[in-house]
């Protein structure tokens, strides 16, 4: 309806343009010599005379001479480019009337000459070559002016592409955006207090000063811009700038594709082109990382759901998010759906989807590293880790928000849930405390549902608030509760054992290791194993003392059996047990004030000898 609408409002301003141009033609043209012929375009007339036209336009020469014998006297130029309006102009140079050729009706006069043939091979500086001229010496050097004939080009499709007006002023757009980076950038450097030279930092360059006039393109046209500005190597900062801002010009004029809260299709007729523009935009974003906000992304997926656009344009958006996912929100990921009401009220799957990209990327980073640098590494959280314990965190907000919904399934839940690796969750209340919300709002699940859900928890890593919570929660499987509550003992006796083992006390982090596991449960793989590593040497030394004193005491023992051969005195015996307790190999050595080095280690549970040995061997 709206098509027609425009199609009409379009004729009517043809045919008012055309009776203008007549009135107007009326007042130029020869009034003492009657017209012989009568040019009609586009429903309009013009009273011409033949000499003037025939000797300027080929177009018009052939069509008179192929009639000369009827003596034609009406001439009708269909689909002539730019209507009556730019026919009036090419008239008025026939008879030799001045006008200014302008950014606005220059691309129109270029098709018109290449109609009319209005070229040097007819007539000595025709106008084909007066437009040409200043498409090239004014036009182009100017972008605001390209920009304005790239507009113009826009009806005259593709006509306008043959005659490689378009190209031309493309290219010089692109090269002129090129030029004035690169020239803001030198009036960027300056030195620093070291004397090095450097680029100051700006939040805006003063050359993307061309990012608004971009905005009034259609979208194809500004597809072949960015395009080119891309190839001529314009940042992608600038790039990105620009596509956010004809994104938010073109996709905000209908308000139902950025409120969430609108769960009605819109016509397919209306938003065919927020589809198209979506579509382009997707395909137009840098390579590059964190160049766009992910809020920006998370807007454009969200219209890409709701428009049904293609499906490699929001699995290109779902990687591009998943890349950078650690410096996201929970409102953004909080997609509504766009399905059937009986559906859940926001976009599980994408998110689901978003989660494996953001993991599959992290390995693949991780395989780009040299193994052995990897595992070699002592840095107590590697930049990847990080990033799992902000998702982590994101994943469990997430959860506790979705969790409410009645129609969520629990495989969904599980899903999500189970999506990120075991290390990447340092404490576990943030998963609790959004299975007991799902438990809350689900009370009929049955026990090997709850069982399910209370599998995904490591009590271990529960704070003794969570814990004290859990204990108590009779939402939780019995099982669950016995397992909080020994955990929690647990954690009561290792307390009291470090309260009360002042005299000898054990490494930090070996005692908590080995109580709980927590530690080494907490690190990614390679920070783990550069750990174990760490340990494994503590270890190794601690054996190699314990062989030493070994050695020793089969020395003493060689010393006292001789010397028992030679005496049988008690006296013998006496240095003999005062001998073997001055070693106190199995820590029973009753004498606070010895400096003996093996002091802070002959209590090494038996458990980690053997693991030694194990190792050793």
């Amino acid at each position: 309806m709206d098509r027609t609408t425009d199609k009409h409002q379009v004729q009517h301003q043809q045919l008012s343009l055309a009776k203008s141009a007549r009135h107007r033609c009326n007042e130029w043209i020869f009034r003492d010599v009657p017209s012989d012929i009568t040019i009609e375009v586009n429903g309009g007339s013009f009273s011409l005379h033949k000499f003037p036209l025939v000797s300027r336009s080929g177009r018009i020469r052939k069509l008179v001479a192929e009639h000369r014998d009827s003596d034609i006297s009406r001439v009708e130029l269909l689909n002539l480019p730019g209507g009556a309006e730019s026919f009036e102009l090419a008239a008025k140079f026939c008879y030799g009337i001045n006008f200014e050729i302008t950014s606005t009706n220059v691309a129109q006069l270029c098709c018109m000459c290449d109609y009319l043939e209005m070229t040097e091979e007819f007539s000595k500086d025709n106008l084909s070559s007066r437009t040409e001229e200043y498409l090239d010496t004014i036009v182009c050097k100017s972008l605001e002016m390209c920009v304005e004939v790239l507009q113009q080009c826009e009806n005259l499709l593709p006509l306008a592409d043959e005659l490689n007006i378009v190209t031309r002023c493309i290219d010089a757009i692109a090269s002129k955006a090129c030029a004035e980076q690169i020239a803001s950038s030198f009036s960027r450097l300056e030195y620093s207090s070291s004397g090095r030279l450097h680029m100051s930092k700006q939040t805006k360059c003063e050359g993307d000063w061309w990012i608004e006039d971009l905005s009034v393109l259609r979208i194809d046209m500004y597809q072949r811009v960015i395009s080119a500005m891309k190839f001529r190597g314009v940042r992608p900062e600038s790039i990105g700038v620009s596509l956010i801002n004809y994104a938010q010009k073109e996709l905000t004029k209908k308000s139902s594709l950025w409120n969430p809260s609108s769960q009605t299709k819109v016509d397919s007729n209306l938003t065919g082109h927020e589809k198209l523009v979506v579509e382009t935009i997707v395909s137009l974003l840098p390579v590059e990382k964190l160049v766009v906000p992910i809020n920006f992304l998370f807007g454009l997926l969200r219209s890409a759901v709701m428009l049904d656009c293609a499906i490699a344009c929001r699995l290109d958006l779902e990687r591009r998010i998943g890349s950078q996912l650690d410096v996201a929100t929970l409102d953004d990921l909080l997609i509504p759906s766009f399905k059937h009401a009986s559906d859940t009220l926001f976009d599980v799957d994408t998110v689901h989807r978003i989660l494996v990209n953001f993991c599959q990327q992290d390995d693949s980073e991780d395989d780009l590293e040299d193994a052995a640098s990897v595992f070699e590494s002592d840095s107590p959280h590697s930049p990847s880790q990080t990033a799992l314990v902000k998702v982590a965190k994101l994943v469990d907000n997430y959860l506790a928000e979705i969790a409410p919904d009645a129609n969520l399934k629990l495989s969904k839940f599980l899903v999500i849930a189970e999506t990120l690796p075991t290390h990447a969750r340092t404490t576990h209340d943030g998963l609790y405390r959004a299975i007991d919300i799902y438990l809350k709002a689900h009370q009929g699940l049955p026990e090997s549902d709850r069982k399910k859900l209370s599998k995904l928890i490591d009590f271990q890593k529960l704070t003794p608030e969570a814990g004290a919570h859990a204990a108590q929660n009779d939402r939780l499987p019995i099982q669950s509760v016995v397992q909080v509550l020994y955990f929690e003992q647990l954690r009561l006796r290792n307390s009291l054992c470090c309260s009360y083992g002042d005299d000898d006390p054990k490494p930090m982090h070996q005692s908590w290791r080995i109580g709980s596991g927590a530690l080494s449960a907490a690190m990614s793989p390679r920070d783990n194993y550069a750990s174990l590593r760490r340990e494994n040497r503590e270890l190794k030394l601690e054996l190699a003392r314990l062989r030493m004193r070994l050695n020793d005491l089969e020395r003493e023992h060689v010393c006292m059996k001789r010397d028992m051969a030679k005496s049988g005195s008690r006296k013998f015996m006496t240095s003999f047990s005062k001998k073997i307790g001055k070693f106190s190999f199995f820590g029973h050595n009753s004498s606070r004030g010895s400096s003996s080095p093996s002091k802070n280690s002959h209590r090494t549970d038996s458990k980690v000898i053997e693991r030694t040995c194990a190792s050793t061997e």
